[in-house]
């Protein structure tokens, strides 16, 4: 299986006279095609009403992504990649669930059982993922396959199992927790985007393009350094920990260096000042990560970058671009991601016990005193709090 993705540099060049907002040259690009599911399953279990469950284990049957692939709305959530990230960094346990009926496909659910003695036992699907719903292809299944669901959430003796996303699988009456997605559609053609972007977004590319920032999409280690020396300053501006390194080195192994992913790092000479990671799955794409150096935050580094991702992702064949959750009381984030052309949906979260109730979870966390702490802890104490928290968090 191949990505459309290219590993050429894409580099800005600088020219304060041009008006109309800069775009790439055509890169070489590839088309990925869904290979047919081959493959013995690590394990498997059989339920009645015709409905069969098997486990797999993403991480060592390279016959997940293939299936996966045939679904048109599977991202890099959803691969073995991501598995392996999330495994390798935090010794989660993946649970991906076949589920069919006799040679007919009926879904695939990506689990990862989260242990900790601090928070419990539970699955997820998926821990830090954005949104990571199940992938249907037999509706008239999903009764079944919810029902299912709950036996192996009592069997594994989690404290819930929870689905993130549900717009074709409703696992619950009523989410328990909502945050907005927007998504970009990138088939319309690179003139045609820039001409959908509210003004103040295209008066700030300018500005990063008159202040001689220049920005390029590249699949490099170094880059992934660079990256994260920014992700822990913009973490703690937020009064947030940074996920520990081996997150993102995993990122860089398992995502970006096999193709299913980039980082687009912004320059102002020799110093980096801002910085994005995408994800890339097939046609769907993520914008994963953002982080900048608040000392130039005047020259709109950030609008820059996001350009650069999007304009890549158009050359080389994405027709969507999905630019992760927003709290639902986060107007600003809210704001900057419709003012780039997207469409706005809910996302919902959905907790249930292994008795099928719903259970509560609490609301989003606001500035309060831990955020005060994070926010003023010495960088280097701030990144070991993010090495022993994140392994506990999902």
């Amino acid at each position: 299986m191949s990505l459309a993705a290219s590993a050429t540099r894409l580099v800005w060049e600088h020219s304060p006279r041009r008006k109309p907002l800069k775009t790439l040259q055509p890169v070489k690009s590839q088309t990925m095609e869904a290979a047919s599911f081959s493959g013995d399953y690590s394990f498997g279990e059989s339920s009645e009403e015709s409905l069969e469950m098997r486990i797999l284990d993403p991480i060592h049957n390279p016959g997940w992504d293939h299936v996966v692939a045939l679904h048109r709305d599977a991202g890099c959530f959803h691969t073995s990649a991501w598995a392996k990230v999330l495994h390798q960094t935090y010794n989660h346990r993946p649970f991906y669930l076949r589920f069919s009926r006799g040679r007919r496909l009926a879904a695939l659910v990506p689990l990862m059982e989260v242990r900790s003695p601090f928070t419990g036992r539970r699955g997820v699907c998926l821990p830090f993922s954005d949104v990571c719903e199940p992938l249907i292809f037999d509706q008239e299944m999903v009764g079944l396959v919810r029902d299912r669901l709950l036996r192996f959430t009592q069997e594994r003796r989690w404290k819930y199992l929870e689905i993130r996303g549900g717009k074709s699988f409703e696992f619950a009456p009523d989410a328990t927790a909502n945050f907005y997605g927007h998504t970009l559609d990138l088939r319309s053609g690179i003139k045609e985007l820039a001409n959908r972007f509210a003004s103040p977004v295209r008066r700030a590319i300018r500005k990063a393009e008159r202040s001689d920032v220049s920005a390029r999409a590249v699949r490099n280690r170094q880059a992934i350094d660079d990256f994260y020396r920014l992700h822990v300053q913009t973490r703690r501006r937020h009064g947030l920990p940074p996920q520990p390194i081996s997150f993102f080195v995993n990122i860089y192994e398992h995502i970006i260096r096999p193709g299913f992913g980039f980082t687009v790092l912004a320059h102002r000479g020799s110093r980096p000042i801002a910085s994005a990671i995408f994800f890339r799955f097939g046609k769907n794409a993520l914008y994963k990560y953002g982080a900048s150096d608040k000392r130039f935050q005047e020259l709109r580094a950030n609008n820059l970058v996001m350009w650069q991702g999007i304009q890549f992702l158009a050359r080389t064949g994405a027709e969507k671009l999905h630019f992760g959750r927003t709290e639902c009381e986060n107007d600003g984030l809210r704001r900057f991601k419709l003012s780039w052309g997207t469409e706005e949906e809910t996302i919902g979260y959905f907790r249930v016990d292994p008795l099928g109730g719903q259970c509560l979870v609490a609301a989003p966390h606001d500035s309060g005193f831990h955020t005060r702490i994070f926010g003023r802890l010495p960088l280097v104490l701030n990144r070991l709090a993010g090495s022993m928290i994140y392994p506990h968090l999902d």
